[in-house]
């Protein structure tokens, strides 16, 4: 732009995406007046209450962790403290590459891991709709531990906390109470609804809850997904190749067949040679991909009959995790 010339506006497009069909978990539950009798209605109804609320959590819970696993940043360390500061570090580059600020990175990991890591070390740990965490700990600002059926040990999940959205239906909604469905909510943010009533045909008290609730990350390739292994070696994939059929096909093309997905986030490479398959990184090295094929199970490459070829699979970081070996058929005339 000359000088003296008017400034044009910046164009941005903003593009909606669906992410996930939003549904409605019901329960129900009921205390007998025998049980009133025995142990109080407070204490009667403090037992259905926590049953409730232990219900609602675990299903919060194991959304959260399922969709975690899900992180396309995978990358594997050595050891807890290196695989803590990995994730970080990985979240903190990717959204740095994306030009989008952060205020704070949350990690998740296995209790038991964190306490063979800590030992004796005295930490506070608080606790908030079942999640049990700890603040301030190696530059995050949260860490949540998971028991092993939330997240298995060995591995380290991180998130900006930007990055988590939540979205949640109003139990005490108008519409419901038009229905005839009055809810009374918990807490600050209404997740939960709660009804209670009596019902004298059965002599119990009827308790129901509802809570709509939805997890979701805005970026999943901003989740970074690190397993500790003190040791290991490339994996072995299955894959073939076999002679494009295709009435459009040239001579040299051939199909790759892989019988695996790849890692979250991650990609396999084909390069074919004459006399000798072309050798794959080590395990764990970060791969030069230059002269390599991206590619995925299905697709066609261009190469020749007969040649020697190689697949490696890289993790959602770079990182060389499986290989194969073979020979290549290949159209020939």
């Amino acid at each position: 732009m000359n000088e003296g010339e008017e400034v044009p506006y910046s164009l941005a497009t903003v593009t909606q995406v669906p992410i996930t069909e939003m549904t409605i978990d019901k329960y129900a539950k009921a205390v007998s007046i025998e049980a009133i009798k025995s142990y109080g209605y407070d204490v009667a109804v403090a037992r259905t209450d926590d049953a409730f609320l232990a219900e609602l959590e675990g299903k919060v819970n194991d959304d959260l962790y399922a969709y975690l696993a899900t992180g396309e940043l995978t990358n594997i360390q050595t050891t807890f403290q290196a695989a803590l500061a990995m994730a970080r570090g990985l979240v903190l580059n990717q959204f740095k590459m994306m030009k989008i600020a952060t205020t704070s990175v949350v990690g998740f990991v296995n209790i038991l891991d964190f306490y063979t890591y800590l030992g004796s070390a005295d930490v506070t740990v608080q606790t908030e709709f079942g999640l049990n965490y700890i603040r301030d700990f190696m530059g995050y600002s949260v860490i949540f531990l998971g028991s092993d059926s939330d997240i298995a040990r060995g591995n380290v999940i991180a998130t900006p906390v930007e990055n988590l959205v939540a979205y949640y239906v109003d139990p005490s909604s108008s519409d419901f109470a038009r229905a005839g469905l009055d809810f009374t909510t918990w807490g600050d943010t209404p997740l939960i609804g709660y009804h209670t009533q009596g019902n004298y045909a059965t002599m119990v008290s009827e308790s129901y809850a509802i809570m709509g609730m939805s997890l979701f990350f805005e970026y999943i390739n901003g989740v970074a997904v690190v397993k500790i292994e003190a040791s290991g070696s490339l994996g072995a994939l299955s894959a073939s190749t076999a002679a494009s059929t295709a009435a459009s096909a040239a001579v040299g093309d051939s199909v790759v067949t892989i019988s695996t997905d790849p890692v979250a986030g991650g990609t396999f490479w084909f390069k074919a040679a004459s006399g000798t398959a072309p050798a794959a990184p080590s395990y764990l090295a970060q791969m030069d991909t230059t002269g390599w094929t991206k590619i995925e199970s299905g697709d066609v490459v261009a190469t020749t009959n007969g040649y020697k070829y190689t697949l490696v699979e890289l993790n959602g970081t770079g990182q060389a995790v499986a290989t194969a070996t073979g020979t290549v058929t290949a159209k020939t005339a």
